[in-house]
């Protein structure tokens, strides 16, 4: 056919065909969704949830234990320090000195010496004076390191001389900066 004879002929009806006739459709039966993968599902995406809680709630935790060790180890790590201090003081020449003096033993102006090859004695062959040739309070600075420490031989006893019972009850307390507005600085006017 051509368009021009389509064209002309006047739209009619349709033409039913004998024995088929056009009839609605039942709706088809639509599949509901399966219960159990909806479970699932949500059951996914609350485990992930609560992974992520568990995660989290424990990291934090990890991170307070960390903060806690730092300022354990920066406790000890003073408190090391300290100790190494203790530890120069008492090993210190000035405290040997004062505990040889405690024990009576004194320095001689003139020693002598023993050699050991063949037991001759070379030097002044005297006995040392009761008194020592060297004072460790005369001319001498102070090692405030062990400036309070008490004496092997007499605890109550110190390198400079104090008591130590009557340091204890001292009342020689350091006044601390007043702060007035918030950190104390150095004033430059």
């Amino acid at each position: 056919m051509s368009t021009a004879t389509a064209a002309a002929r006047p739209l009619s009806a349709p033409v039913e065909r004998a024995g088929s006739r056009l009839r609605a459709l039942e709706r088809p039966a639509r599949r509901r969704p399966r219960m159990l993968y909806g479970l699932v599902a949500v059951a996914g995406a609350l485990a992930i949830v609560i992974a992520q809680m568990v995660l989290s709630v424990m990291s934090t935790q990890s991170s307070y234990e960390m903060s806690r060790l730092n300022a354990q180890q920066h406790e000890l790590t003073l408190q090391r320090q300290v100790l190494d201090e203790e530890l120069t003081g008492l090993s210190s020449p000035q405290y040997l000195a004062a505990n040889a003096a405690a024990l009576g033993m004194v320095v001689d102006e003139s020693p002598s010496y023993l050699r050991l090859s063949d037991g001759k004695i070379l030097g002044a062959q005297k006995a040392a004076s009761s008194t020592s040739a060297i004072t460790l309070g005369s001319g001498a600075v102070a090692n405030k390191l062990i400036a309070r420490t008490p004496l092997v031989t007499d605890p109550g006893a110190t390198i400079d001389g104090t008591d130590q019972k009557k340091s204890a009850t001292s009342t020689d307390h350091v006044t601390p900066v007043p702060v007035t507005d918030g950190l104390p600085t150095v004033r430059t006017h």
